[in-house]
């Protein structure tokens, strides 16, 4: 029985190995076979085959969505002269990598290009200082960070009620609500992300000319003109319509009028 045992544990780590070296196996070709993709659109794009280059990218796009890619997808976009596919996607490049320089600077190019661009108030500080701070880390390690912080929480409150020394009962007094704030703020940027990433409410107008009306329906009075590649935030829905705003403007357009980040 002892050898039946033994051989039977033998099979199952010869087996478990096996599919390790498979999964590392297909993991491999699959990134090998992203490499030399990346590579040939790369070629096309230089060589001004702008069309075949983004057929690749769009594939690859949806095989494994990044940043870089997104940015790559919107620089082809705008070479061949699709403004509003272009923003798009560098917003989605920054939606994935805030920090990505080079999406942030063509981004500020191409929306140089919209007619009459409607810009929106800046923010007041504290509130453009909180997006900053927000955009500092990741959603999962926001998340990580509150569950950290409210651990310590926990424990250096446990030890406030332990402790005898006056010194050591301030100093975990101190630490159980710096760590409760620092939980409090973890968690609240993490469902921001979250929300962000769900909600999708911000949209990029494709059409070239677009009229806002005051109701959801084609026999409302028109309110505004927006152009494409203007971004614009949705705020409801009524049958194929979505009631927008952008800056101190708020009316309602047709949802096949845009495409949400």
């Amino acid at each position: 029985m002892k050898g039946n045992t033994m051989t039977a544990n033998a099979v199952r780590i010869k087996t478990a190995n096996a599919i390790r070296y498979w999964i590392l196996f297909v993991f491999s070709l699959f990134s090998l076979t992203l490499f030399s993709q990346e590579q040939e659109a790369g070629e096309l794009y230089a060589q001004g085959e702008y069309e075949k280059a983004l057929l690749i990218y769009e594939d690859m796009l949806t095989q494994k969505p990044s940043s870089p890619l997104e940015y790559n997808v919107a620089n082809t976009y705008f070479k061949l002269g699709e403004l509003g596919k272009a923003i798009l996607h560098y917003e989605r490049a920054l939606r994935l990598d805030p920090h990505n320089k080079d999406a942030q600077f063509n981004l500020m190019f191409a929306q140089q290009k919209i007619v009459d661009n409607i810009e929106e108030k800046p923010s007041f500080f504290l509130v453009e200082w909180a997006k900053w701070v927000s955009n500092l880390l990741s959603e999962n390690t926001w998340t990580v960070a509150s569950v950290v912080f409210f651990v310590v929480f926990l424990i250096v409150l446990m030890l406030y009620f332990f402790l005898t020394p006056l010194w050591g009962r301030k100093l975990s007094f101190h630490s159980a609500w710096i760590s409760l704030l620092l939980c409090i703020v973890c968690t609240a940027n993490a469902a921001t992300l979250h929300n962000k990433a769900t909600k999708r409410q911000q949209a990029i107008i494709m059409k070239g000319i677009v009229n806002a009306k005051s109701s959801p329906d084609k026999s409302g009075n028109d309110l505004f003109v927006l152009h494409e590649g203007t971004k614009v935030t949705i705020h409801s829905a009524v049958g194929n319509w979505y009631e927008i705003t952008v800056a101190d403007y708020r009316g309602w357009i047709e949802s096949n009028a845009l495409e949400r980040i």
